[in-house]
């Protein structure tokens, strides 16, 4: 006799959609942040070589982009400049996402003094806009990537410092917790073994929406010629180059604003479906 298949609840058909909504995602993702490393490598022309005979040429089977005021290939440096603009972007949410948590965790599990000095500090920071303090930082250290890296560092891992530090109060008041100081437990291996467990998915899942906003930090900021130096490719300073030439060469600012657009939507709607997965499983 046939076995009939164990029928799902509405809970786990949804959360199967949710997964597999995140597996999708996630596979296109990580088609471009292998594309994008792998970009440089395949080029159709050296993106920093200049033709003055083929200045704002439209897109053509030569140019599928067409070339900019300068006569570079649009196509080329908008390749080799998704390697700069995505992975800073990566590494910029790796490193506060590290600072942040580092910095919640401890100020949540012990508290006291040094937790109220901290989130002064941070409520400090968070109370000036993110772009306007990093134009500000930006404009005094000089226009670099590492520069503006530093300059939207030094607010963005406050939003990681909040969250580390709620999860952290509440889990150390967990019974669990209690039964491991009885035992003997140092505070580091609690923290180690038990506090960081248990938040590093909500961490997980804040980081994943804010690449997107990064990123657009990023962009805005070499619009403004305050990070990579040019001729350097990347996409906000490719369009703040040609937004001069926009009647002449629109396809030299439409193709990276475009870019730009393109990645950070795909990346919010995989943030968001982890999200949706995350808060699906706390239901």
């Amino acid at each position: 006799m046939k076995t009939e298949k164990p029928k799902l609840s509405r809970s786990q058909i949804k959360q199967l959609k949710l997964k597999r909504k995140v597996i999708i995602w996630g596979v296109v993702v990580t088609m471009i942040l292998v594309l994008s490393f792998f970009a440089p490598y395949f080029l159709p022309y050296d993106p920093l070589e200049t033709n003055a005979a083929m200045m704002r040429k439209a897109p053509s089977l030569q140019h599928l982009f067409g070339t900019d005021n300068m006569g570079r290939d649009v196509l080329s440096r908008l390749l080799a400049g998704a390697r700069t603009s995505i992975f800073a972007t990566i590494m910029l949410v790796i490193i506060s996402f590290f600072v942040g948590t580092v910095v919640g965790v401890i100020c949540g599990y012990y508290g006291g003094a040094l937790d109220d000095l901290v989130m002064r500090f941070t409520d400090i920071l968070l109370s000036v806009p993110q772009l306007v303090l990093a134009i500000a930082v930006a404009g005094m250290l000089g226009g670099s990537l590492v520069n503006t890296m530093i300059a939207i560092g030094i607010t963005s891992w406050t939003s990681y410092a909040r969250l580390a530090r709620s999860h952290a109060m509440r889990i150390r008041q967990l019974p669990f917790i209690n039964a491991c100081r009885l035992t003997g437990c140092s505070d580091a291996h609690i923290i180690i073994t038990h506090v960081v467990p248990n938040l590093i998915g909500p961490m997980l899942v804040n980081a994943t929406l804010e690449i997107g906003t990064t990123m657009l930090s990023i962009a805005g900021l070499s619009f403004l010629g305050l990070g990579v130096a040019p001729p350097t490719p990347e996409w906000g300073a490719m369009v703040s180059e040609s937004r001069n030439y926009l009647q002449l060469a629109p396809w030299a600012v439409f193709a990276p604003a475009s870019a730009i657009l393109l990645t950070v939507m795909l990346f919010n709607y995989f943030g968001e479906s982890v999200c949706d997965l995350a808060s699906s499983k706390e239901a």
